[in-house]
């Protein structure tokens, strides 16, 4: 997905900078980059993450930055930042972004006699192309407006200026902004959690649409929020950091309210419920308590050198790290039943082999609850694994193989109260190999998030959103 941190401090910026960038690394692994101004430079760096951890790469460069202000990304895309000179002036510019309409607008500006000096696998760089929109605006404002009316897709971005840090959020607010303060500074982040040990506190969420200019005199608004919020509810549910907050609404506190209505409407009989680590721990947590069953650790995962399972390339190479970070406990599974709590599952390859491994370690029944709905559509707003294709979900080959159209019907098959998607779960069962296996409900993911249907893209499950295009 990509994270980002920014920084304008009144001290020496890039300790606070090189930390805030490092607590977003749940989020990428393909590359990271730092830029920092010393009051007449723009000093860059980008490394690829691949098979190393952003601290490795930067730690012995960090003598190299100077100044107070600075901004910097963990990309699961495309190599940033990227710095420009242009009539506008120079800046620095990281995006969290998905562009499905990139090759359009590639030739929009070559069109108009603009280039590209950046690659990003071979093609163009997404956040150069951004960079370009906004230089064909007559001032940022303008530049940042033409990149929300011609993007399709999303972009949330930080532009480093001379005079501070600009941040962007994405028109329909799908990815997250918020600011921090100290008595030092301000900081701007995707994630909440990145500052709290650096000692800055919430000073606001930025809203959907809305730009603002920090300097070390304050926060200025240089355009107000847009009347549509469909941040993505996925955000909570997998790739929120449990201690982050997003519209002032805690990760892992809606992951537990999420579980425990689940359990409130659920009667498997199980010895306890334990997590699929990490994202399950907070569902499991709540749905232990609903249904007042023990929770324990069967299962624990092994995090050091092993990277979140669908960022690999390959298929292969997705299943081996699923298989290898998650340890189960002989112990405590031999002749038990037991409900485990899942985010989501996207190809089922992965559930699939560690159910397996769960009866190969002496389960005697194991009963999956995935705390959202059936993933159903590919997303078109975040770079989210199942967004490539849609049949890669293992929902629609299951609709393929039940209607002989991968798209036949779909808008039953998101009903829990039809046939078709009784039939759905049933066949999903049966390929995972389970004893049981339920999904939690839209509305209960609305309920646990705390906002209304209308304010959160729940694309994945129902393929409704606003800003489709």
């Amino acid at each position: 997905m990509s994270g980002f941190f920014g920084i304008v401090s009144q001290r020496p910026c890039i300790t606070d900078l090189f930390y805030g960038i490092d607590y977003h690394s749940h989020l990428g692994t393909s590359s990271g980059g730092i830029c920092t101004f010393d009051g007449e430079t723009f000093n860059r760096s980008i490394h690829s993450l691949k098979g190393s951890y952003f601290r490795t790469k930067f730690e012995d460069e960090l003598p190299k930055f100077y100044g107070n202000s600075g901004i910097g990304i963990i990309s699961d895309t495309d190599a940033q930042p990227i710095v420009v000179n242009s009539h506008l002036g120079k800046f620095a510019i990281v995006t969290v972004a998905k562009i499905t309409n990139l090759k359009d607008l590639e030739k929009e500006c070559l069109d108009n006699k603009q280039h590209f000096a950046e690659l990003s696998h071979g093609d163009t760089n997404p956040t150069e192309l951004v960079a370009l929109l906004i230089t064909q605006g007559a001032d940022f404002v303008d530049g940042i407006n033409n990149v929300y009316k011609k993007v399709r897709g999303s972009v949330s971005m930080l532009i480093l200026t001379p005079d501070g840090v600009i941040a962007a959020r994405d028109f329909y607010g799908r990815t997250p902004i918020v600011i921090g303060k100290n008595e030092t500074g301000y900081v701007v982040a995707s994630e909440s959690h990145s500052y709290i040990n650096l000692d800055y506190e919430t000073e606001r969420f930025v809203g959907p649409g809305e730009i603002v200019k920090i300097t070390q005199d304050g926060v200025t608004q240089l355009q107000a929020p847009a009347d549509k919020n469909q941040i993505c509810s996925f955000l909570w549910i997998y790739y929120g950091f449990p201690a982050s907050d997003y519209e002032n609404i805690n990760v892992e506190e809606m992951r537990y309210r999420n579980g425990f209505a689940m359990g409130e409407h659920d009667d498997v009989e199980a010895d306890y419920v334990a997590p699929i680590p990490d994202s399950g721990i907070g569902m499991a947590i709540g749905y232990s308590h609903a249904r007042k069953i023990p929770y324990v650790r069967s299962v624990v995962k092994y995090t050091p050198t092993w990277s979140r399972s669908f960022m690999p390339v390959s298929q292969s190479q997705r299943e081996h790290v699923a298989k290898m970070k998650l340890i189960p406990n002989h112990a405590l599974l031999k002749g038990k039943s037991v409900v485990f709590c899942d985010d989501s599952i996207v190809r089922g390859t992965q559930l699939r082999d560690n159910v397996k491994m769960l009866y190969d370690y002496g389960a005697k029944e194991v009963h999956i609850r995935i705390s959202c709905p059936p993933l159903l559509y590919g997303c078109n707003f975040l770079n989210f694994s199942a967004s490539k294709n849609e049949l890669e979900l293992i929902t629609r080959r299951c609709v393929q193989e039940l209607e002989g159209d991968s798209t036949k019907n779909i808008e039953l098959y998101c009903d829990p109260s039809t046939k078709q998607y009784a039939n759905l779960v049933e066949m999903l069962r049966k390929h995972i190999g389970v004893d049981t296996l339920k999904f939690n409900t839209l509305d209960n993911i609305c309920k646990a998030i705390g906002m209304p249907k209308c304010q959160i893209c729940t694309h994945c499950f129902d393929g409704s959103s606003y800003g489709d295009k």
